[in-house]
């Protein structure tokens, strides 16, 4: 007689979109969650180029997709194609995160609250900040700077037109690329994907030393230790990793799919081991 081995069939399916994704832990983070609560949920990777969004959320509507991730590229290009917008989505105009409401398809930007969480004991330091880049990340960031009265935001991006508009709908500053080494903040934020695992490994958004800058925050968790946190180490400043960023935004995802809370330690942990393999 042949043993028949259970198959786990899932109830409901979550995942990640972008591309690439190679470099993303949210599978990892949110199947380890929904095994730590039974909760009968798996979560994919979803590689898709922008051109293939409307076919997919086609398919989310029409699948037991209970809700998903969204990363670069296309967390503002996704926006069109939903029924509604938080208000963190809206002011931030980039959407991170898919969930029903009501039989509605919405957006959320966890990244706002994850990208403020590693900054509470900093808040009374910053009152100017320089984000270089000027995708979906980094207008979480500006909307979340504004939110905790951060007197002066300025956005920095390799297309001018592109960080003009972004300094015009977010009502900040915009600071040619060139011109981004001069620059004197209490915070540096790195949202670019310059210093990401793969083919941006090695590369870093700063150009040398971190002469007139007080705080370096890079939004990258993949690898640990990238080229500007270690040009912020070699300028003997404070600096903070993308890696609470990411565990914190990525309990604002659960905790709106599942109302279950990830826990803190056991996720670092996790995190910190995969990292210290892949990183």
């Amino acid at each position: 007689m042949i043993a028949i081995k259970p198959i786990f069939i899932p109830e409901r399916l979550y995942g990640i979109i972008g591309h690439p994704l190679g470099h993303s832990l949210s599978p990892l983070l949110h199947n380890w969650g929904f095994q730590h609560y039974n909760l009968g949920a798996v979560y994919c990777r979803w590689p898709m180029p922008t051109d293939r969004l409307p076919e997919f959320v086609a398919a989310l509507r029409s699948l037991p997709i209970h809700g998903a991730s969204v990363t670069i590229p296309h967390k503002r290009a996704i926006m069109p194609y939903l029924d509604g917008l938080t208000a963190d989505a809206m002011r931030a105009g980039a959407v991170n995160t898919l969930f029903w409401r009501d039989g509605e398809l919405w957006g959320d930007n966890t990244d706002v609250q994850g990208f403020l969480e590693p900054l509470t004991a900093m808040r009374s330091r910053i009152r100017t900040a320089l984000i270089l880049g000027v995708g979906g990340v980094s207008r979480a960031a500006v909307w979340g700077l504004k939110r905790i009265g951060v007197k002066r935001v300025t956005v920095c991006g390799r297309s001018p037109e592109k960080t003009k508009a972004l300094a015009r709908e977010a009502g900040c500053e915009g600071l040619p690329w060139e011109e981004r080494g001069q620059w004197s903040a209490d915070l540096l934020v790195n949202a670019t994907p310059l210093g990401m695992s793969g083919k941006f490994e090695e590369m870093s958004p700063w150009p040398g030393k971190m002469s007139n800058i007080r705080i370096a925050y890079d939004l990258i968790y993949n690898p640990r230790e990238t080229c500007f946190l270690r040009q912020a180490k070699e300028s003997g400043i404070p600096f903070l990793g993308g890696l609470e960023m990411f565990i914190a935004q990525a309990q604002g995802q659960f905790r709106l799919w599942t109302k279950k809370e990830l826990p803190n330690e056991p996720v670092r942990e996790l995190l910190s081991s995969a990292l210290g393999e892949v990183g």
